[in-house]
């Protein structure tokens, strides 16, 4: 059983665990289990969680360098760092706690890193300065971190939790602007293409592009 284990084992085994446990319940004993195996025949493979966060991080990474490949690669920066934000939202809500897991996750595959040779060399290419082009997705994938770990807490809480009704009754009619403010907000979908036009047009305009 140990010498058919293989690290894409374990991490579709991981994400499963995820899935079904959120990130509390990923330890390399519930994946060992989840796998039929003992938890020390993992650790030839991966020695703490931490690392095995790494190897399911860097898989994510892979799908998404792949999504961008195929559909953004050779357009420009700001068509190309939406298309980013969107696969990278999407492989995130695609499972239970995705942006807590793989935010600030280690890429262990040198493949996974050189992906982004096909896009820095377009971009450098038609003028714009590669620290510049990192801040800019520093700053994308931060948005897209933050704005995706609050709509998995709200859609994966207890819908009462957050209902307008009760909010709008402990506010009261003393703050009517705060009361609208909360129906304001609109569906997360619209809200995120808001939200992320925003940050571009700021990248934009301090480009000076």
């Amino acid at each position: 059983m140990t010498k058919r284990l293989s690290r894409e084992r374990i991490v579709a085994a991981a994400l499963d665990q995820l899935d079904e446990h959120g990130i509390d319940g990923v330890t390399v004993r519930a994946v060992a289990t989840r796998l039929e195996v003992k938890a020390p025949a993992l650790y030839w493979h991966v020695h703490d969680k931490q690392e095995l966060l790494d190897e399911m991080g860097t898989e994510i990474q892979r799908r998404v360098n792949a999504a961008f490949i195929a559909g953004f690669a050779g357009r420009d920066w700001r068509e190309s760092l939406e298309g980013y934000a969107r696969i990278l939202r999407a492989e995130y809500l695609a499972h239970r706690d995705g942006a807590r897991t793989f935010s600030g996750t280690r890429l262990t595959d040198p493949e996974a890193l050189r992906a982004q040779e096909v896009w820095l060399r377009s971009w450098t290419a038609a003028g714009l300065q590669l620290a510049d082009a990192m801040d800019a997705v520093d700053l994308v994938t931060s948005f897209v971190v933050g704005f995706v770990i609050e709509e998995q807490e709200r859609s994966q809480s207890d819908a009462a939790r957050y209902s307008l009704e009760a909010r709008d009754a402990m506010v009261g009619d003393e703050a009517p602007l705060v009361v609208a403010a909360g129906h304001a907000r609109g569906d997360e979908d619209a809200r995120f293409e808001r939200q992320l036009a925003i940050v571009l047009t700021g990248i934009d305009a301090q480009l000076g592009s």
